[in-house]
């Protein structure tokens, strides 16, 4: 354990030392509706690793209380995360439906106590009389129901006897309370649905602030950790094992920061997104942050685990940048992966005065690597190098291979160009060179100086590899989802080079293309008669200069005591934002602590009544400018303006980020930049149409897999279509008329 502990550390040292509790016991608890990411590889590390450093356990529960969403895929999935990253899940996963039974008898004793009733309001009057920030709210009259009414009621829920949504169960609390999450609060809904586990027999389900604490409880929690937008629920969670009188000890609830990586979507609902609309290959898609993406990609469980590390466990929710995330994989495989030679676009060379053949032994690791391995590189009169590493007309500071200047073959000799050899159209098609026998690496006595060292291999021994190269999958820093995608962010090449040694039979092997990059045989796809390598990152260290502070400031998250509580003035604005304007928690969060954004949100909302979309905007891109700056040069009235013009369909949200990009450089109003640029969405299908048709016509390949049953490619044809138009056509529409096209042709 590092020697500045963080706060949660803190209190279970203290509750030990104190004899509350005998062992720690935490327990992570996704919902299985969809695959983990790399926000839950947080959540992961902070409960295994803590239950791991007292000596403790930790239970992977399944809170499959949802039924509509659920998948057994999912919770394989889960299973598998926490394996790969080292932990042991023990024996046993749990799952909240094995409770349901005992849930359902709590809920009923709750009815007995006067605790609990069954409300027959709809859900608009539910929330209608949930009352405001300001207001108390007002207690429906179906509370009023005899304890007796309630439990026949509640069975006959059980039993399937009403419709979805005709009643629910509810806490009786208090409809004045400040927390507006403790008035009277939803503890049991209706759902005619199948259930992955228990089939038909349950038509109804606990909420999750119900079932939550009580499987905490009944599986003996001590330590309940969960992200800070369940700070308010901690009240709920309170109430009814307080109201309950379980005895003691008790579980108790602990927030912490929730992670944020930029260019990064960390919704589960976002994901599956990509996935139906075929914008991925699926859930283990190497482009995607999740668990599975990431160990398809090459990614090693010890990277994940030092990312997740280095950021600690801070207070207040904050953004990652995902070059920290780049360090960490580049770190790790840096100090223990063969380095060796491939070749991405390959230009043919021969040498004139060499016609022989010899094996030439190469280390697989530079002298600073503490490590020991060789291979034998066959070295013969015609080999391949890298198309760009000769130019004809270079560039001032270009070192590599020229009509003037000479280069060293990596581990081998030096050869000087004599000739270059063109097709019909002018390209480049060979070069012929001669090497220098005296300049072998390692005993090099010609004399000759060279600037760079290139990579290279035998055309009669290379192999033929398929290389993917991955870039990040959406092209701003705070993506919204489908019409954020890079469109680049997936480059095949089919017909890359490589040296034989690594061509391999065992699984999980990494490897070093010598100034390519870190390059992962896919786990998938590959075979010894299809050798396919997956990026996993490049070589250049973007966040190499950052190393030290990366480590200081790592240390300095880890802090002692409580997370700060809201105030309550904070609390007030947290509530009003989630019940009365429907801002999710996290954006709540966010806006609630911090005056200068809440001031500016009130500003601009005055302006023009979008409370989500100007919520995101303010809690996002304006948060992310004054932290830059304490002098804005857009105002809230420009900002109203540019979520009018995206609600009005006038520009789309990623048109909107270009214009805001705008707003930040000049203060222009977006309406004149919008103007000016010509960035008008488009939605016009007369407009549209001629675009997806001459898209279709140029890829017949595509279309005859599409109608073979590829129907992910609905999601190539959207791209190119919203690529062709710059990003100004309308998604919703683009979607609609492609696949209308698609079904016709």
């Amino acid at each position: 354990m590092n020697e500045s502990k963080d706060f949660l550390r803190t209190i279970v040292e203290k509750d030990l030392k104190s004899g509350k509790y005998k062992e720690v016991i935490t327990r992570f608890p996704p919902e299985p509706n969809g695959f983990p990411h790399i926000g839950h590889a947080k959540a992961i590390c902070i409960n295994f690793g803590i239950a791991r450093d007292y000596d403790g356990h930790c239970n992977l529960r399944m809170d499959d209380t949802n039924p509509t969403k659920e998948d057994t895929k999912y919770v394989e999935a889960l299973q598998d995360a926490v394996q790969w990253l080292g932990f042991d899940k023990g024996k046993n996963t749990y799952f909240t439906s094995d409770y349901f039974p005992r849930i359902y008898d709590y809920a009923v004793k709750l009815i007995k106590m006067g605790k609990a009733y069954v409300d027959s309001l709809n859900e608009e009057e539910i929330r209608e009389y949930r009352g405001g920030v300001k207001e108390a709210g007002k207690r429906s009259k179906y509370a009023q129901r005899s304890v007796e009414e309630n439990l026949d009621l509640f069975e006959k829920m059980k039993n399937g006897e009403f419709k979805d949504g005709e009643h629910v169960l509810r806490a009786k609390i208090d409809m004045s309370a400040a927390n507006m999450k403790m008035r009277d609060p939803l503890l049991y809904r209706i759902r005619h649905a199948h259930h992955f586990r228990t089939g038909n027999d349950w038509s109804v389900y606990p909420m999750y602030d119900f079932a939550h604490c009580l499987s905490d409880y009944i599986e003996g929690i001590t330590h309940s950790i969960c992200t800070l937008e369940f700070e308010n629920n901690r009240a709920i969670y309170d109430w009814v094992l307080n109201t309950l009188e379980l005895k003691l000890p008790r579980p108790h609830q602990y927030e912490f920061a929730r992670l944020g990586i930029n260019y990064t979507v960390m919704s589960k609902r976002k994901l599956l997104e990509l996935v139906k609309a075929g914008q991925v290959s699926g859930w283990d898609d190497p482009r995607l942050p999740t668990i599975a993406g990431y160990k398809r990609r090459g990614y090693t469980p010890e990277s994940i685990l030092n990312f997740c590390d280095q950021i600690g466990i801070a207070k207040a929710n904050s953004m990652v940048d995902v070059s920290q995330l780049e360090f960490c994989i580049r770190d790790d495989l840096n100090k223990k992966v063969p380095r060796v030679m491939c070749v991405l676009a390959p230009l043919k060379v021969t040498i004139e005065n060499y016609d022989g053949y010899e094996e030439i032994d190469a280390s697989y690791y530079p002298h600073d690597v503490p490590k020991e391995g060789s291979r034998k590189l066959p070295f013969s009169h015609e080999i391949y190098i890298e198309r760009d590493d000769f130019m004809e007309n270079p560039p001032k500071g270009y070192f590599r291979l020229t009509h003037k200047q000479p280069v060293r073959l990596k581990h081998a000799y030096i050869i000087t160009c004599k000739k270059v050899v063109k097709d019909a159209s002018g390209n480049i098609i060979e070069l012929k060179v001669e090497y220098h026998p005296e300049s072998k690496s390692g005993s090099d006595t010609s004399g000759i100086k060279v600037k760079s060292a290139i990579q290279w291999v035998s055309s009669t021994h290379a192999k033929t590899v398929e290389v993917r190269l991955y870039d990040r999958l959406f092209s701003c820093e705070a993506p919204e989802g489908i019409e954020d995608i890079n469109l680049n962010s997936l480059k095949i090449i089919k017909n890359a080079l490589i040296e034989p040694a690594v061509i391999i039979s065992k699984p999980d092997q990494r490897f070093q293309f010598e100034r390519q990059g870190y390059f992962y045989a896919d786990p998938v796809d590959y075979t010894d008669e299809k050798p396919v390598f997956n990026k996993i990152v490049g070589l250049k260290d973007s966040w190499g200069k950052k190393t030290k502070s990366i480590r200081n400031e790592a240390k300095k998250v880890h802090v002692t005591g409580e997370i700060a509580p809201m105030s309550e003035a904070e609390k007030v604005l947290f509530d009003k934002y989630t019940n009365e304007l429907a801002l999710n928690n996290e954006i709540s969060n966010i806006l609630a602590r911090d005056k200068q954004l809440s001031n500016f949100y009130k500003e601009a909302l005055s302006v023009f009544n979008s409370p989500v979309n100007i919520a995101n905007i303010v809690a996002n891109e304006v948060a992310r400018e004054l932290k830059k700056t304490s002098k804005l040069k857009f105002n809230t009235q420009q900002i109203a303006e540019l979520v009018k013009m995206i609600d009005d369909e006038i520009i789309s949200n990623k048109i909107s980020k270009q214009v805001f990009e705008e707003m930040v450089k000049y203060g222009k109003n977006p309406s004149v930049i919008v103007e000016a640029k010509g960035l008008v969405q488009i939605s016009d299908p007369k407009k549209i149409l001629p675009i997806i048709d001459e898209i279709i016509a140029k890829n017949p390949d595509n279309i005859a897999k599409f109608k073979a049953g590829n129907s992910k490619l609905l999601g190539f044809f959207v791209g190119q279509v919203l690529k062709t138009t710059g990003g100004k056509a309308n998604p919703k529409v683009v979607n609609e008329l492609v696949a209308e096209r698609l079904e016709n042709v």
